[in-house]
């Protein structure tokens, strides 16, 4: 009874920290915190990290941190204290779901984060490595969804750390652009091509880890040998209404999503973040394409039927 209390105790503290900070978060004077860091001379880097670790555990907007902190120590040392204290602080929301709230929040969990728990129990490390390098969650509430899951909080940690490292380049030597063009600081255009590279690859990281992701294509043959056996397979269609009942038809049981919808839909597919998705249309073109935007969003088995309806009706298979 005493645990529970005490458990019950510090989830209150925490939700109110939270409910604090969401609430005056407009508030947050960047200036001010900056000037209060400097101040603390030698203790500086403690303090920043302090602020930056309490700040993750209570929802404060971690890239206003990250910024802060490439002005305030530079691109190399503000990295490292940037990617240190998120980590730390990610921890920490870690384990504070973990050990106080997982009963009540795994209760009421559903949608994406339930999806997510889905794709860690899959998958491990590697889809922590996933989404902590494509941004599908926020960064705070992904903290403490990811500590609902069975994953071993050293494989969360370790991942953590190393695949925030990109992101944290990036908008440290932003911020320290930031402070060095405010200064009047000297060689400030190779300076800003060089932050502008790092974005772009930031940037580029979800469309490369989406082809790593995207599955093989398929033949038609395997296709159909596949819908005989039973296997559980979405068949997403993605041509346009009028293809899809047209001269070609369709396969009988495919969910027909429209290429141009596919994106404002994906919640209709959340069934399927972790289980084999199957795309059809005409040939492959748009299969393709829908495969790439699938595999962006977290869908980890996702394969193209190549030559699609064409190669189907070549082989006389039935259709609708």
């Amino acid at each position: 009874m005493k645990t529970q209390l005490i458990r019950l105790a510090l989830l209150v503290i925490v939700i109110t920290g939270i409910a604090l900070v969401v609430i005056y978060r407009d508030n947050l004077d960047a200036d001010a915190l900056q000037s209060w860091v400097e101040s603390a001379g030698a203790a500086a880097p403690l303090l920043f990290m302090l602020i930056y670790i309490l700040g993750t555990v209570f929802f404060l907007p971690g890239s206003l941190l990250t910024l802060l902190g490439g002005a305030l120590f530079g691109p190399v040392m503000g990295t490292f204290y940037n990617l240190t204290a998120a980590t730390i602080g990610a921890m920490f929301a870690f384990l504070i779901a973990r050990y106080l709230a997982s009963d009540w929040v795994a209760n009421k969990t559903g949608g994406r984060i339930k999806q997510l728990i889905n794709g860690v129990e899959n998958e491990g490390w590697r889809f922590v490595a996933f989404v902590r390098l494509v941004p599908l969650f926020p960064f705070n509430l992904l903290n403490y969804a990811l500590g609902l899951t069975k994953i071993k909080f050293s494989h969360y940690s370790i991942t953590t750390y190393i695949c925030m490292l990109p992101g944290a380049i990036a908008y440290t030597y932003l911020g320290y652009i930031g402070k060095e063009a405010a200064t009047g600081g000297e060689g400030l255009v190779q300076k800003g091509m060089m932050a502008l590279a790092l974005l772009a690859i930031v940037a580029f990281l979800p469309r490369l880890i989406g082809n790593l992701r995207k599955g093989s294509m398929i033949s038609i043959p395997e296709l159909k040998n596949k819908l005989d056996m039973g296997e559980d397979v979405l068949l997403l269609d993605v041509r346009s209404k009028e293809d899809f009942y047209g001269e070609q038809q369709h396969i009988k049981g495919a969910t027909n999503i429209p290429l141009n919808d596919l994106k404002q839909s994906l919640g209709e597919l959340d069934d399927y973040l972790e289980r084999p998705i199957v795309i059809v249309c005409r040939t492959d073109r748009m299969s393709a394409k829908a495969a790439q935007l699938l595999a962006q969003h977290g869908f980890a088995d996702v394969h193209v039927a190549r030559q699609g309806m064409t190669d189907w009706n070549a082989n006389h298979y039935p259709v609708e």
